[in-house]
């Protein structure tokens, strides 16, 4: 399956432009320097996790400001729907949180966030009365939807995956400032120097000819290490005659590694991500497998599945296809290498061989903007259990787990 793209680094200023674009600011690095020093005014991670709550529910307010606290998560509380508008198109927040007590009014903030380019990737977390349910609340868009009245424990549990991803969402974004040589390869070759770095693409200045190609490959060393990076991509706009934003395209997992602990070692403060979610697995397939854990990730999530025994630790990389809250979650392999493809059949044998227990945990790596189409990889073709987390991810999770019982026996007899 291709990994897909990843993430626009540069699309604060295009939210909804496809493709390559105009970048309407001429000096991009004045710009880029600017949005660094107040982001992160002592270093990308001395900045506390932020969250804003829309509720007007004095005991929700209580609970959420105890548990999130906890967490090292700031809140920041507003009681009317028109005050959130306003704050969210003004102020960035890794975390959006909205009692439901009027769906149209919560439908409403979910949409400005969205629209909003400070907060168009803040995670989002709908608080549901039980008329409305946890269908309704992700009809509405949330990532995560919790049921009221909170428990002061079960909201902990949830939190905690939400963090992990503000965390990873956070990481994301944060670009580094530095100048790179970077030879630019398509039907012709153009020289380029970066303006900045991250996980998800760069800035760069040409400085002789300008490419007027959409996809190339990008060739360039990082400081310090002996290996260079050739990593494909596509400009996702350009500005100022000579300058462009590169979004990275298939990135695999070595160079994804060595991309993402580079940057991590440049920043003066780096943030240690949160440890991964232990979970216990239900059911596997070629494509797939479900984890039950009182913290899931939310439908899109993109994750790391580590599979560790005695003798043999084994990452794959797979996307949340459906999410049962406070229980579980199905997830489907991404295999685009032939590298990924090796280890997962290692995990497989590990997880069939049945010889030792092995201790299974989750990370998260950000939410995909849009979730992949299905993929036509044989490892994918005609899988039962991908198939069920699909056309199954808005049923009960009574129903989903009586489904996929009967899937597991007709599996096992036949």
């Amino acid at each position: 399956m291709r990994y897909g793209e990843r993430f626009d680094p540069f699309n604060t200023w295009h939210p909804t432009l496809p493709g390559r674009s105009t970048h309407p600011h001429g000096k991009v690095d004045a710009i880029l320097d600017a949005e660094w020093r107040i982001n992160h005014p002592k270093g990308a991670n001395a900045m506390e996790l932020k969250s804003l709550l829309v509720s007007s529910d004095e005991k929700t307010v209580r609970t959420l400001r105890r548990v999130l606290s906890d967490l090292e998560i700031g809140l920041e509380h507003c009681a009317t729907s028109d005050h959130a508008v306003h704050r969210i198109t003004r102020q960035r927040f890794e975390a959006i949180i909205i009692d439901c007590s009027d769906p149209d009014d919560s439908g409403k903030i979910l949409r400005a966030s969205k629209a909003a380019p400070v907060n168009k990737r803040a995670v989002s977390i709908v608080l549901v009365e039980s008329a409305v349910g946890l269908k309704g609340g992700f009809e509405m868009g949330a990532h995560f939807v919790l049921h009221k009245p909170l428990a002061v424990e079960r909201a902990r549990a949830s939190f905690r995956a939400v963090r992990a991803l503000m965390k990873s969402e956070r990481r994301l974004q944060i670009r580094v400032p530095v100048q790179l040589p970077v030879l630019c390869i398509g039907s012709g070759r153009y020289q380029a120097k970066t303006i900045d770095l991250c996980e998800g693409g760069m800035a760069i200045q040409f400085t002789g000819r300008v490419a007027k190609e959409n996809l190339l490959r990008f060739s360039f060393d990082l400081p310090g290490l002996n290996q260079k990076l050739e990593i494909w991509g596509e400009l996702a706009w350009e500005g100022g005659g000579d300058r462009a934003g590169v979004r990275f395209k298939d990135v695999t997992d070595a160079q994804h590694t060595i991309l993402r602990n580079w940057l991590y070692n440049q920043l003066p403060h780096p943030e240690e991500p949160d440890p991964p979610l232990a979970c216990r697995l239900t059911d596997l397939s070629l494509g797939g497998c479900y984890l039950t854990t009182s913290s899931p990730f939310p439908k899109s999530t993109r994750v790391i599945l580590s599979v560790r025994t005695a003798n043999l630790e084994v990452h794959a990389r797979g996307v949340v296809r459906l999410a049962h809250p406070e229980f579980g979650m199905g997830v489907e392999f991404l295999l685009t290498t032939p590298e990924q493809q090796d280890e997962f059949r290692s995990m497989i044998d590990t997880l069939r061989s049945g010889g030792e227990s092995p201790e299974l945990h989750v990370e998260p790596e950000g939410l995909e903007p849009v979730p992949p189409e299905p993929t036509a990889s044989p490892s994918h073709l005609d899988d039962s259990l991908v198939d069920l987390f699909r056309q199954q991810s808005n049923v009960p999770v009574e129903v989903f787990l009586e489904q996929m019982q009967q899937q597991r026996h007709a599996q096992e007899s036949h």
